[in-house]
């Protein structure tokens, strides 16, 4: 678990995002020994249970961001407290727009990609 001192500094690098408008959302994930992973082959499933000592990485947490560029992000980051005691490293990606997707995005499925944003008023 971090520290007091570490839940401080990024609570304070939270609202900076808030204020600045780019936080959309953010939580911190739990260890890989409360999860589950389920595997697909075909159309069958299998689930294997926690922790995963095969996994190399591991997603912690994540934030969602809404910023004009790859360098605005980067800049972000730069300015974010270490959430490690020792080295580590945030991995940056941007969203899927529609556009990504290409012709196999059709017209149906935009609407209906839109009807669901309307629901859960995204």
């Amino acid at each position: 678990m971090p520290s007091t001192a570490l839940m401080t500094a990024m609570g304070l690098f939270n609202e900076e995002l808030v204020k600045a408008g780019v936080l959309m959302a953010g939580e911190g994930l739990h260890p890989s020994a409360r999860g589950k992973r389920v595997h697909f082959s075909g159309s069958q499933r299998s689930v294997t249970d926690g922790p995963f000592a095969e996994t190399k990485e591991l997603v912690a947490g994540f934030w969602l961001w809404q910023v004009r560029s790859m360098d605005e992000a980067v800049e972000w980051v730069k300015r974010c407290p270490n959430p490690m005691d020792g080295e580590c490293e945030i991995e940056i990606r941007p969203l899927f727009e529609a556009a990504g997707f290409g012709a196999e995005f059709t017209p149906e499925l935009q609407a209906q990609e839109e009807r669901l944003r309307q629901l859960t008023g995204q």
